[in-house]
């Protein structure tokens, strides 16, 4: 049986392949992730978020920085993502540490979002308890006339954080569960690959 998943030095442009082809035959958010953080005592949470980038060694997401992940970050920086493309039969997963973006990055990124976006990220507490939809929908209305007629600057706990991977596995589904399976270990500035049985 042939090699599925090619033999490559760079594992991040290897992912930018396959993110790319998603982007093109994925039926709906190519970008979509798993992200899993932990609290210091190991106790595990897991979420959807979107990636919005892969440079500086790694893949960046954007979100608020006093929500649970937030703060489970600032405590533990250790976590993991995983994308899954079901239609193009691919699965890719990463370890590693989380950093957060500078804030250069965070307002490039604020600036270039929808103002309802950039609206809402004032308006929600995100992960802590509501009263309901009504004051949830009263606080947009506020943010609404605090920012009307100007721009709607980042707030200063809305930012971005970085997954630099230790360990990267590419898996793409073969018939009879005989998977394809590459996984990419850091080693110093470079990589070292091994196959995994299925």
């Amino acid at each position: 049986m042939s090699i599925l998943i090619p033999d490559v030095a760079d594992p991040l442009e290897l992912f930018r392949r396959w993110l790319d082809e998603a982007v093109a035959q994925e039926p709906d958010v190519p970008n979509a992730m798993s992200l899993a953080t932990a609290t210091p005592d190991g106790k595990p949470s897991v979420r959807m978020v979107l990636l919005k980038d892969v440079s500086g060694g790694g893949f960046v997401f954007y979100t608020n920085a006093e929500s649970r992940k937030g703060r489970e970050i600032a405590r533990n920086p250790a976590a993991a993502i995983c994308f899954h493309w079901k239609s193009l039969l691919r699965q890719v997963r990463a370890e590693g540490t989380l950093t957060e973006v500078t804030p250069a990055e965070a307002d490039a990124y604020h600036a270039t979002r929808p103002r309802q976006s950039q609206i809402a990220a004032w308006a929600s507490a995100q992960s802590r308890e509501i009263e309901g939809r009504a004051a949830l929908e009263a606080k947009v209305v506020e943010m609404e006339k605090r920012f009307a007629g100007g721009p709607v600057p980042r707030p200063p706990y809305w930012t971005g954080f970085r997954l630099k991977p230790e360990h990267i596995e590419f898996w793409f589904n073969v018939a009879n569960r005989l998977h394809d399976r590459l996984v990419f270990h850091r080693d110093g500035d470079g990589w070292t690959t091994v196959r995994l049985n299925p």
